[in-house]
């Protein structure tokens, strides 16, 4: 983002809300402050607050992520359905049968997208859902991923592992190492930097996210300009291979 406003000539506020209903008021204060040209929003969430008011004053602003509705919104997201489409059908052409999905905040339009992406791949490789092995946290915590790792293996042990966030393949991992198990493949999302400092080092899906900041701030920029050539940009993914996918 700062790479774009600054070739362009603006300048940066940052704002960081834990709720939605923080995230609302911040919006509101900018706004009624006159601070700001426009808003960046990180997330979409369902029945997303913050978009809603947003429209509702016409004021401009973009969203990292997939509207639900994305009508008369601009918009930069990857293809979160695709991106874990591919890894969950990569891993049944590998040979792995039993592949256990952990994701959090289901709210996030990216969450839902992530689990319907795991469910179609199952469909379309002839693989029925074992529900017993979807762990549905709260938050993209490290100890949430340790947890939902642990509930799991007291149920059944998989073959695989695809989560959401690399934080909570980093506490499934834990997990694993601390119990001597070395035979489950682990696949994260986002290829933060520490990944490949994991004990295997972290097979993750790169979102590309310098991308995604530089388009988001391109499309707010071009609202502001009124040279709106695009309502929405969707950036590729790529599946950094590292060992923890040699199982």
């Amino acid at each position: 983002i700062s790479t774009y406003v600054q070739e362009a000539g603006y300048y940066i506020m940052y704002t960081f809300c834990k709720r939605e209903e923080e995230e609302l008021s911040a919006i509101q204060n900018y706004i009624n402050s006159n601070l700001v040209d426009g808003i960046i929003l990180m997330l979409a969430r369902v029945h997303d607050k913050c978009i809603k008011y947003l429209q509702e004053v016409d004021f401009p602003f973009v969203v990292i992520g997939r509207p639900e509705d994305t009508k008369n919104v601009l918009w930069v997201d990857n293809d979160n359905f695709q991106a874990m489409y591919n890894v969950v059908s990569k891993l049944f052409i590998s040979g792995h049968k039993e592949i256990a999905y952990i994701g959090a905040k289901k709210e996030l339009n990216v969450s839902k997208d992530r689990l319907e992406g795991y469910k179609q791949a199952h469909k379309i490789h002839g693989i029925d859902i074992d529900e017993s092995l979807i762990m549905e946290v709260e938050d993209f915590k490290e100890n949430l991923g340790y947890e939902a790792m642990k509930q799991m293996m007291k149920v059944k042990k998989p073959t695989a592992l695809v989560a959401t966030d690399d934080l909570l393949a980093f506490g499934a991992n834990n997990y694993l190492n601390e119990n001597g198990i070395k035979s489950i493949s682990i696949i994260g999302f986002n290829n933060t930097p520490f990944a490949e400092y994991q004990k295997p080092s972290l097979s993750s899906v790169d979102i590309n996210s310098n991308k995604l900041g530089y388009y988001a701030a391109k499309l707010l920029v071009d609202r502001l300009t009124n040279n709106i050539k695009h309502k929405h940009y969707i950036i590729e993914t790529r599946l950094i291979e590292r060992e923890s996918t040699n199982y």
